[in-house]
């Protein structure tokens, strides 16, 4: 229970076929309110940070709010540094805490992705922390990062051969996902996750979880992506229950923050509360 590894949280899902909420968070309130959610849910979760959200709050800061709001929390929890192609964030976050990140190299060619990422897990493993990897930008910006055009999958065997030779924990393919809101239902290469996972048995994150139908999750869980990302959902939750309090108190001419931030944290923590219902981890805490 409690603060545990990335590797124990997904290990555990992938055996059992369900999947852990991965939930990127923007400040401290989202944090509050997706760990409260979790407890709620009796689920483990994966709080993810971006780039973006560690250089602005900052990692001393961004980490003693971490440590502060899961002291004593009896559901496990990982902190994840999401998509981060910057070698130097990784090392600060690994040194300050973190227990998990994604090196997200996939700009690069194959071979240079798999020799930095080999690095990383050497990295991490020294602080007993995980890694996701990727070889394929998932179609999307996300936090600044990404980019609108589809990237080029590679075949089975690359990504086998990337798999093996890296050690990463969770493999993150791109199968059709893509970061943002879908404009239209994503058309999804399932069969991908089940040839990779066929091959060699490994957590498979999904990304651009945020719009996907619940026939979509229930059969990619199925298939092996124990690690479902959602981040867009989030922020919008986030923004909206905000704005609605918002105009709401300009008509009523009464400015209560207080109420407010019980408002957003309500909806928060019941979107976390769903999700973990949706992806069926609620209850294994």
């Amino acid at each position: 229970m409690a603060v545990s590894t990335l590797k124990d949280i997904v290990d555990r899902a992938f055996a059992e076929r369900y999947g852990v909420p991965a939930i990127n968070i923007v400040n401290d309130l989202t944090l509050e309110a997706v760990l409260a959610g979790a407890v709620e849910a009796r689920s483990p979760v994966i709080v993810q940070t971006s780039v973006k959200t560690v250089k602005s709050i900052g990692s001393k800061v961004l980490f003693a709010m971490w440590e502060s709001m899961t002291a004593g929390i009896d559901v496990p929890v990982a902190l994840h540094l999401d998509h981060c192609p910057d070698r130097d964030v990784i090392t600060e976050c690994l040194e300050r805490g973190w227990n998990s990140v994604l090196f997200d190299a996939s700009v690069l060619p194959v071979e240079e992705n798999q020799r930095q990422t080999i690095e990383v897990v050497a990295q991490a493993r020294q602080f007993g922390a995980h890694v996701e990897g990727e070889i394929e930008a998932i179609t999307g910006v996300e936090d600044g990062l990404g980019s609108h055009e589809e990237a080029a999958r590679q075949t089975l065997e690359v990504s086998l051969r990337f798999i093996e030779a890296t050690g990463v924990d969770v493999f993150a393919p791109a199968i059709g996902n893509a970061h943002g809101v879908y404009k239209r239902e994503p058309v999804l290469d399932f069969q991908r996750v089940t040839d990779i996972v066929d091959a060699h048995p490994i957590p498979i994150a999904l990304h651009g979880g945020s719009g996907l139908t619940d026939a979509q999750f229930a059969d990619l869980i199925a298939r092996g992506c124990a690690k479902v990302n959602i981040s867009t959902a989030l922020k919008i939750t986030y923004m909206k229950s905000n704005l609605a309090f918002l105009k709401d108190a300009e008509v009523r001419d009464k400015w209560d923050p207080p109420s407010l931030f019980t408002q957003v944290r309500s909806d928060i923590v019941a979107m976390t509360r769903a999700l973990a219902e949706q992806f069926g981890s609620a209850g294994k805490a």
